[in-house]
């Protein structure tokens, strides 16, 4: 099984970003930790900061991998071209957020990916991605 972990815009800083909201620990770290957890699964990462990078990633990934797991971080709550790009594809997406979005600021409540997602987890720290990625086990 192939899964590939997209990050949006300043997940790259997690470990040194607010760390009472986002935890110690950097993407790279626990990703490696993902790594030893799911051997069997074959899990690549791309992380950007660009909305259109995100929108190519997305678009590439259509049939090369089994599923994506996808935290488009702000761009989640601006970015309707994201969404669509999780709409035109057929692999299935599943939106991850770190943070209880939905506690924090209104303008967070809103998602233009997750009508189009598989699932939407949020709020569980790192420990996300893994429920994600159990997801499509």
């Amino acid at each position: 099984m192939k899964i590939l972990i997209i990050n949006g815009p300043n997940l790259n800083l997690l470990g040194k970003r607010e760390p009472d909201t986002y935890g110690n620990s950097s993407f790279e770290d626990y990703l490696s930790k993902l790594r030893e957890k799911f051997k069997d699964v074959e899990i690549s990462y791309f992380q950007s900061n660009i909305e259109g990078e995100l929108v190519d990633k997305l678009q590439w990934a259509e049939r090369k991998v089994d599923g994506i797991i996808l935290n488009a971080a702000a761009y989640t709550h601006t970015s309707i071209g994201i969404g669509d790009a999780v709409k035109a594809i057929n692999t299935p997406v599943v939106e991850v957020h770190i943070s209880n979005v939905t506690a924090r600021e209104e303008f967070r409540h809103n998602s233009f990916i997750a009508p189009h997602a598989k699932g939407v987890i949020l709020g569980f720290g790192l420990k996300g991605y893994e429920l994600a990625l159990s997801s499509f086990l």
